[in-house]
């Protein structure tokens, strides 16, 4: 059996003090909404209850799935470095990115290359180079192959859109082929979620078809994203059946606000190709913070 620990929208806190030329940029709208909203129900302390959590129930993976950051300063970013080195080896955490790590223009570049331990597939070179498109990537652990996509890129003010482009489309669909004549248990990583009606338009992922037909052409047993801070389900078409697709809560979300208390996602993988059983523990921070409950058991 391989178990899988599944968080989303870390946006790990609090906010560093930012330099003027830093907040002349979309960074200002982030900024105000942050001091406005976000930091009145974002809690470090609800992470760390989590994370506590995660690791008394000693998965073999821990997957993440973007917003890692809030306006992808430098100074965040180095956090969120430490953070991730804290949390466990790279080869035990799989990371993808989501629209925050992405915030302004260069962002991505610079959390992709400090994260890049883990984000690298099994067969990319060993240190982050420019040129090399980090995404899709494979690793294979156990009886599971974890497919990461990104969908992060920088956008105007006010919108947090995701992009999912036709050459990703192509290589991840040649994964999935590859991972499923391996027999693996074939799982997605993705930021925005794949499905239409999930989120507003201006947060939405433009390439949801796309995303459809690579998981229909290629195969896959879960997909898993963030962004909306909601504990989802929803179902794409696959190669063999319906495909789960699996949003979380926050990483950090407290009580009191508008969206669900944090939470994360542990799934057992057992069976073998044709008969393959998944069941998802979804755990959830208590209504005064001080420690986490299972919140729901779903079996597939």
């Amino acid at each position: 059996m391989f178990k899988l620990a599944h968080i989303s929208d870390v946006h790990l806190g609090p906010l560093p003090d930012l330099s003027l030329r830093e907040l002349a940029s979309k960074r200002i709208t982030g900024f105000v909404n942050w001091h406005r909203n976000r930091v009145r129900h974002l809690f470090p302390g609800t992470l760390d209850c989590l994370m506590k959590d995660i690791e008394k129930r000693d998965p073999d993976h821990l997957a993440i799935t973007g917003d890692l950051v809030n306006l992808a300063s430098s100074l965040e970013i180095e956090a969120v470095t430490e953070w991730l080195t804290e949390a466990g080896e790279p080869d035990e955490i799989s990371v993808v990115p989501g629209n925050h790590d992405a915030y302004v223009p260069g962002a991505y570049e610079k959390s992709t290359h400090a994260w890049y331990p883990f984000m690298r597939g099994d067969d990319a070179p060993s240190g982050w180079v420019k040129k090399h498109a980090c995404f899709p990537y494979m690793r294979v652990r156990g009886s599971v192959a974890l497919i990461g996509c990104s969908t992060a890129v920088a956008t105007p003010p006010f919108a947090a859109s995701g992009y999912f482009g036709p050459r990703q489309a192509r290589e991840t669909v040649n994964l999935l082929r590859r991972a499923g004549e391996a027999g693996l248990f074939r799982i997605v990583m993705i930021h925005h979620p794949p499905i239409r009606g999930a989120t507003s338009m201006h947060k939405r992922m433009i390439g949801i078809r796309r995303f459809a037909a690579t998981i229909s052409a290629g195969g896959a047993e879960m997909v898993l994203h963030g962004h909306t801070h909601l504990n989802s389900l929803y179902w794409l078409k696959g190669h063999a059946g319906p495909v789960p697709i699996i949003g979380i809560a926050s990483a950090s979300q407290g009580p009191g606000g508008s969206k669900p208390v944090a939470a994360y996602n542990l799934f057992s993988v057992d069976g073998e190709p044709g008969d393959w059983r998944l069941t998802r523990e979804r755990y959830a921070i208590n209504p005064d913070a001080t420690g986490v409950v299972l919140a729901e058991t779903t079996f597939f």
